[in-house]
């Protein structure tokens, strides 16, 4: 499939629809049905002792596979998620940023399916899983 929206087309949608949130996420990869989005961590995602809190943990998850979908069907505003399920497999880096990497397994007329590991910057094992779905309005 071709990609209909790179980084810089996320970012601005991003940013107009979720000006509230789009601060927190840097998209540093775009490609056919995967997508590498950074949470640029600050203190409001923090729970005690340092670390990135589960809520933020899946908020990246979140818009990682939402971003991964526009890149592929263009700016849909009314997608929404109708299914997760995230395994928080270790703890993750103190005041460390998290990286999102997704990959879209399903992309359907009106479901999309998509997987999401997430790492603490520079460590090599997962502090995540998550999976997704997302429906997608009818045209």
């Amino acid at each position: 499939m071709t990609v209909i929206m790179g980084a810089q087309e996320l970012s601005e949608f991003l940013g107009r629809e979720f000006p509230q949130v789009a601060g927190d996420f840097a998209i540093e990869e775009v490609g056919d049905r995967r997508i590498r989005v950074r949470l640029v961590v600050g203190e409001r995602h923090l729970r005690p002792g340092g670390t990135v809190s589960g809520p933020s943990i899946f908020a990246l998850a979140d818009v990682a596979i939402y971003l991964a979908l526009l890149a592929m069907i263009g700016p849909e505003a009314l997608a929404v998620t109708t299914n997760c399920a995230i395994d928080f497999m270790r703890k993750p880096a103190a005041n460390t940023d998290l990286i999102a990497e997704c990959r879209l397994l399903k992309l359907g007329r009106v479901l999309a399916i998509g997987d999401v590991l997430i790492y603490s910057d520079g460590a090599p094992e997962p502090v995540a899983r998550a999976s997704l779905t997302y429906s997608i309005p009818p045209k």
